[in-house]
């Protein structure tokens, strides 16, 4: 056998060996992990995306849910921070992951892991109260609350409205006389007189939304189904930040392989279901790109700071 065939046989090979080794993105199942149950709002919106993704590049993608709490200790945010950084493992977090999950001593998690691909939701947390409240603003309840007991509800301490809450009061002079966290926080809570004063999503009011009063949204800008209402920015700068869901890998991750998840996600989320969910919700459905979203966690994780040291 001629020398220059054998060599033209080992080229071949060497091509087709590299050809098999970086077989293009995706080649396999992919997770979209959620540390949350199923069922909410970033639930939803993860399986639109998985759905979309498994129709643009033939694989199939799958939601995985990983409950674990708002405040820690993230293990479904674990299992990303310990898969290979190949984008076959795809977390879908909450702001407490990316601000908070590596300040909190949990090993796995520090030094911080994770990248942003984009943030897509804001959940749309608000402060209400009964139709009846001698308040009908943030500025009236503070003014109230000085002289009268004004109780809180909210889903948990560790949640960033419940906090946002919290160091409102601080700054605006006055203290609720008590909280309480709830399993459900709806129209029946408030009629009840179980709280004088709810931090909830839009969307558990809405059935009463002509009969209570929404004082501010805890959400970084307005809520089109309640377009007079305050965000709490505009209120109280300081404390401008808001419960938000974003896409992570891991840091290695190659940019070829996040740019082919961000292309999907970004669709789905600007598409129509997405956007109806927002509709029927009042969430803030969006795409905001990666170095927006780097952006924008840099100046939360400083407001979380600021909060952290009100409410000590």
């Amino acid at each position: 056998m001629k020398l220059s065939t054998l060599v033209s046989g080992a080229a071949a090979a060497t091509v087709l060996s590299a050809g098999m080794a970086l077989a293009e993105y995706p080649e396999k199942p992919v997770n979209f992990i959620v540390p949350w149950p199923p069922g909410d709002l970033e639930d939803v919106l993860t399986r639109l995306i998985a759905e979309d993704f498994q129709k643009e590049y033939g694989v199939a993608a799958a939601v995985v849910n990983k409950p674990g709490g708002g405040g820690g200790p993230f293990p479904g945010a674990i299992e990303v921070a310990n898969a290979p950084a190949d984008g076959y493992t795809i977390g879908s977090f909450v702001i407490g992951v990316p601000v908070v999950g590596h300040q909190i001593d949990i090993p796995p998690l520090t030094p911080a892991k994770f990248d942003p691909l984009g943030i897509f939701l804001t959940y749309p947390f608000v402060i209400a109260a009964a139709g009846d409240a001698p308040y009908s603003s943030m500025e009236e309840l503070a003014a109230y609350a000085k002289d009268n007991d004004v109780a809180l509800g909210h889903f948990g301490d560790v949640l960033t409205p419940t906090q946002v809450t919290k160091a409102f009061a601080v700054n605006a002079g006055f203290e609720f006389s008590s909280d309480a966290a709830f399993d459900a926080l709806d129209c029946n809570t408030l009629a009840s007189g179980d709280a004088d004063v709810i931090n909830t999503t839009l969307q558990l009011i809405l059935p009463c939304l002509d009969s209570v009063k929404v004082l501010v949204s805890i959400t970084d800008s307005r809520i089109p189904l309640v377009p007079d209402t305050p965000t709490i920015g505009e209120l109280d700068d300081s404390l401008n930040i808001a419960l938000w869901n974003g896409l992570f890998v891991t840091k290695d991750t190659p940019q070829d392989v996040r740019d082919k998840i961000i292309a999907v996600a970004k669709e789905t989320v600007m598409g129509d279901r997405a956007q109806q969910v927002a509709k029927d919700t009042g969430a803030l459905v969006y795409w905001q790109d990666a170095d927006d979203s780097a952006a924008r966690i840099a100046a939360d994780i400083e407001t979380v700071a600021r909060i952290g040291e009100l409410l000590q």
